[in-house]
């Protein structure tokens, strides 16, 4: 089972097919660059004559242009409905919407278009079918990268050193104040129990500030006072949905090479604020050896990158910036509640 762009179908069989989210931009190009590629590969099979192309093109157009613009967005109005119905419930479902979108289509142009409604409906279901088939097909092909990339996100965010240097610090506090060092053991297994569970579900951006939290509250038993941390939250962003472990790996890396290797105090910048239908992340730390904190977030990035890539496709980004005295990690995501 991959991760998914349909967010309500994680957790069923493995001999389910996944549906598509046709609210998502990547699905929702590759819907139309698919079946105008097999409409335009029909049309070219069909010619008989070069001077006829262009017309048999246009031709092609006025059938397929307009009722696969209105499946297309009759898909996207029903497509929380779709996720919430079982796979083969969906498919009868956009099997019913193809159908009716041909019927009123071949109604309306009747004047202009000869023929029966039956060979149009027929290509228009073969079309869907070859479009799921290669969904399901890019699914099963991005089983294994989810693999590598759940990995990854084990072997790249347990730090033996900071396992290590967590407990120092709880040993360091422990006569003076037992009561922090019992928080500081309850925050640690709070941090490693989100490391070790299924990371395919997405989860509320409350609970990656929490985990956050909880992580700096550690560094601070051994790094003290040269640990700032300047949160700027938005409160309305945080009933997004997020990949699991998308910022405690890269407040993480801002503290790792921007706070620890100095000898004086650093400030780590977090910034979450909600634009429209999207959700701003910034994290930001001083830049105290710039080749050695490329080279370091490197395998971090790629594997949030690559996270953010099969969980919402063309729909996220994740940037980078260095500047002489700070770098800076932006994300952009679509807001997604479960709401």
């Amino acid at each position: 089972m991959s991760i998914k762009q349909n967010l309500s179908a994680a957790g069923r069989g493995h001999g389910e097919g996944v549906l598509p989210d046709f609210r998502n931009l990547g699905v929702v190009l590759r819907v139309l660059l698919l079946s105008n590629g097999l409409a335009l590969v029909a049309v070219l099979l069909r010619n008989q004559e070069a001077a006829a192309l262009g017309e048999e093109i246009l031709e092609m157009a006025v059938r397929v242009e307009f009722p696969l613009i209105l499946t297309v967005a009759s898909l996207f109005l029903l497509g929380p409905a779709l996720l919430r119905l079982s796979y083969r419930a969906a498919l009868l479902l956009m099997a019913a919407v193809i159908g009716g979108v041909v019927l009123l289509v071949h109604g309306l142009l009747a004047p202009l278009t000869s023929g029966g409604v039956m060979r149009p409906l027929l290509w228009s279901l073969a079309t869907a079918a070859c479009v799921m088939l290669y969904f399901h097909q890019r699914q099963a092909a991005r089983a294994p990268v989810l693999a590598e990339a759940r990995l990854l996100a084990l072997t790249a965010r347990i730090r033996p050193h900071f396992l290590f240097n967590s407990l120092n610090g709880v040993l360091g506090v422990l006569r003076s104040n037992p009561r922090r060092a019992e928080e500081g053991l309850e925050e640690l297994s709070d941090l490693f129990r989100a490391l070790m569970q299924d990371n395919r579900e997405l989860v509320p951006l409350v609970d990656e500030i929490t985990l956050c939290e909880r992580y700096l509250n550690l560094e601070r038993l051994r790094l003290g006072e040269r640990l700032e941390v300047a949160w700027r939250r938005d409160a309305t962003a945080e009933a997004a949905l997020v990949p699991p472990l998308l910022l405690q790996p890269l407040v993480e890396n801002a503290v790792y090479h921007g706070i620890e290797p100095g000898a004086g105090p650093g400030t780590v910048s977090i910034a979450i604020a909600r634009r429209g239908p999207e959700v701003i992340i910034e994290i930001a730390n001083p830049v105290l050896d710039a080749a050695r904190h490329h080279a370091g977030n490197r395998m971090a990035l790629d594997n949030i990158r690559e996270r953010l890539m099969l969980f919402y496709d063309l729909e996220a980004s994740l940037e980078t910036e260095q500047a002489s005295d700070a770098y800076r990690v932006r994300i952009r995501l679509p807001f997604r509640s479960e709401r």
